[in-house]
């Protein structure tokens, strides 16, 4: 029987908890690789609560239940979650561990999957109900399966290769550095959980989860510089195969528990960010030695090589065609009141499909019409879906996964016919600063994020505004959108990646912000990459960043009384190469556009 309501969702998984003798569980947006983005048939969530964001938990007790997400998904969150059935928690004000230790009865048994929670998490919470008496108990099968009766299978669609035409360098060689760094360590073998970076280690790509091309698969990297691929079967192909030769061996998905079983009397590395409790779990009970270490593909895949660098170079300038065109288009469409935040994306995605080298999108479009704009992380259905009202702002997030590079571009714009108010140009002026300040900045060798991201806030502070998300993240290179372990943000709540140095080949958003909630949202997104300067007369290494994204930025919403000269010329500069970048790309009415908007500002 299908429960086609949350609340009788909710209600069957008491039932479900109740019969495995369990006080409360925690359902967080996971798989077993510990991914942002998830296939469908890990989407428990969503079914379980409605929730459609890309992170939050879950934690259901006998009469009690909470979800948890933080500033991105506030808005969101009481719009998709009923609020008579789950209790709204703020992260990092507060966490699933003090929730529950607060909220479970002394003696109280807390379900929890050991194949979606990684160890800190699972440490962390075990400790908190200790001190109230209670326990976390690891499950033998997911309860939110048992109940999930239409539940759909993981995806059996084939393991692409990604040629060395885009990636730059051979898996063989790829494999080689990781036997170097496990030697260097005095370590047998390294488990490589994350899906994107069994991608990037044996060149390869798949379709398993939307907007990410990934193919569901563990690997084992041994210190010779072999590898054990687990795989469904179905997925190999012989291209597969023949591409990974004699040095990979193509195991079955289900072989990978008794591999690390095999792993007893070794010296294992496994990254305790990108590996849940259950593989520690094994490893130990099996008598393997667990090192914790960074998983050695992560720093390797963030800085990318000259091949990847110029391969996103080529989709960053196809991209902004793209958004020219929609631009352009919502130029002319958006005021006459007849589009909506679903029709806009989908006219944006048809620009990007006019590329054969798009596969997908690289996350799904934040189409933000008005109010829905000061929810950061909004993402439009058929329920939530508002036109595109004439005098109000519109914001677009949006990227494409092409086969040479990833993109994420985000622009806010004023749709007329009327004039923004001086409030609005305000904050859009304060966020474009902050834009400007990272965009130019220069630093030493040995700067880490969070040193940066004052910069992209500090004309919002002088207003006595800011914003609760982080200023830039990390982007692969025809893999995920989100990627560590660089990061621009506030240094504060233990965040991972703003203690990482910034090094040359990185690439990372540039996306400040203002959300003023039930009326509108900013946001100012282009990519850059990291790269060196030549200063005169430096002492020591410096570095600065190099645009990617070549699009126009909203001219009508600048208040030109509030740029330095310094910041006008970079406006000016700026758009004089979006021009010279996209014009050649471009013709008629979409090219006159361009032009007008790519005109230099005056304070006039």
């Amino acid at each position: 029987m299908l429960m086609n309501t949350h609340e009788a969702r909710l209600d069957a998984l008491r039932k479900e908890l109740k019969a495995r003798g369990l006080d409360g569980f925690v359902i967080p947006i996971s798989d077993e690789h510990m991914s942002e983005y998830v296939g469908a048939y890990a989407q428990r969530l969503a079914w379980l609560t409605g929730f459609g964001g890309s992170a939050g938990t879950a934690a259901v007790l006998a009469d009690k239940a909470a979800m948890f997400v933080d500033g991105r998904y506030t808005l969101q969150v009481r719009e998709q979650v009923d609020g008579r059935l789950y209790e709204y928690q703020s992260v990092p004000a507060t966490s699933v561990a003090a929730w529950l230790a607060e909220n479970a009865a002394p003696g109280a048994r807390i379900g929890f999957d050991p194949w979606l929670h990684g160890k800190p998490w699972a440490d962390a919470t075990a400790k908190a109900l200790a001190d109230k008496q209670a326990q976390l108990v690891p499950v033998e099968g997911n309860p939110v399966d048992a109940i999930w009766a239409d539940q759909p299978a993981p995806s059996p669609a084939p393991a692409l290769v990604h040629d060395n035409a885009y990636t730059g360098k051979s898996s063989e060689a790829k494999r080689s550095e990781v036997a170097e760094w496990l030697a260097a360590k005095g370590l047998d073998a390294a488990v490589v959980s994350a899906l994107d970076g069994v991608a990037w280690l044996l060149n390869l790509r798949g379709t398993d989860v939307e907007r990410t091309p990934v193919a569901l698969s563990f690997v084992l990297a041994h210190a010779d510089g072999t590898a054990q691929l687990f795989i469904d079967e179905q997925k190999v192909t012989p291209d597969l195969r023949a591409h990974l030769g004699n040095a990979v061996t193509i195991l079955p998905r289900a072989d990978f528990v008794p591999q690390l079983q095999a792993l007893a009397g070794k010296k294992v590395a496994v990254d305790p960010e990108r590996s849940v409790q259950a593989v520690f779990g094994v490893l130990a009970a099996a008598g393997a030695q667990v090192v914790e270490a960074t998983d050695p593909t992560v720093l390797a895949k963030a800085v990318k090589n000259p091949v990847e660098q110029a391969g996103q170079r080529a989709a960053q300038h196809r991209d902004g065609a793209a958004i020219a065109k929609f631009l352009h288009w919502l130029s002319v469409e958006a005021p006459k009141g007849g589009e909506t935040e679903l029709s806009a994306a989908a006219r944006l995605h048809a620009f990007r499909q006019e590329s054969d080298l798009l596969r997908d999108l690289s996350f799904d479009t934040i189409s933000a019409a008005g109010p829905h704009a000061a929810s950061p992380h909004y993402r439009v259905d058929e329920e939530s879906n508002l036109t595109i009202s004439p005098n109000s702002i519109y914001l677009v997030d949006s990227g494409g996964q092409y086969l040479d590079g990833t993109t994420d571009i985000t622009r806010t714009v004023w749709v007329g016919p009327g004039e923004p108010s001086a409030e609005h140009k305000d904050r859009f002026t304060r966020v474009l600063k902050g834009h400007i300040a990272l965009a130019l900045a220069v630093f030493p060798k040995g700067t880490v994020g969070s040193q940066l991201d004052t910069l992209a806030r500090y004309a919002l502070w002088q207003a006595g505004v800011d914003y609760a998300h982080g200023t830039g993240h990390g982007v692969g290179s025809f893999l995920s959108v989100h990627e560590g372990p660089q990061r621009i943000a506030k240094a504060t709540g233990g965040q991972a990646g703003t203690g990482q140095e910034l090094l040359p080949g990185m690439i990372l958003s540039n996306e400040p912000g203002y959300y003023k909630a039930g009326e509108y949202g900013i946001r100012i997104e282009n990519l850059v990459l990291v790269e060196p300067r030549t200063i005169a007369g430096a002492e020591g290494e410096y570095f600065g960043f190099e645009n990617l994204t070549w699009a126009p930025i909203d001219r009508t919403l600048v208040d030109t009384g509030l740029l330095t000269r310094d910041e006008l010329r970079w406006w000016d500069d700026y758009h004089a190469q979006v021009e010279a970048i996209l014009a050649p790309q471009l013709e008629g009415e979409v090219l006159a556009w361009l032009r007008q908007a790519c005109q230099p500002l005056s304070r006039g």
